[in-house]
């Protein structure tokens, strides 16, 4: 296990990206849809509905615990959707810097080169 950024890890040979940024991407996609919306409001109505019923303390520990866990998996997908874009950032910054740099000095070198990889960058992370 290693502790680097999720970005810097190395792609695999083939260009592709990992199985786990695969279904952090589709799962961030999923979250910030319409349906999980409701699928939300959904959980927090049962929650309310548990405890407005005054069911039994295992029902409304149940209902706490499934509120506890999706903000815990919510939080992990927003974080490491939150480092990946940082990190793409980063680098467009870096390659618009030093593609300037080059053009101050008359001749366009890897910069620019760099500068077209870094154009949409986030969406092949």
């Amino acid at each position: 296990m290693s502790f680097q950024h999720p970005a810097e890890k190395e792609k695999k040979s083939d260009g592709g990206i990992g199985r786990f940024e695969k279904l952090a991407e589709l799962a961030s996609n999923f979250t910030s849809s319409a349906l999980f919306s409701m699928l939300c409001m959904a959980l927090v109505a049962g929650f309310v509905a548990v405890h407005v019923a005054h069911l039994p303390i295992e029902w409304q520990h149940l209902a706490g615990d499934a509120m506890g866990a999706v903000s815990l998996l919510l939080l992990a997908l927003l974080k490491n959707s939150e480092r990946r874009a940082e990190h793409a950032i980063q680098r467009k910054l870096d390659a618009i810097a030093a593609a300037l740099l080059d053009q101050q000095e008359g001749e366009p070198r890897q910069a620019h080169k760099d500068l077209e990889d870094a154009i949409r960058m986030e969406e092949r992370q």
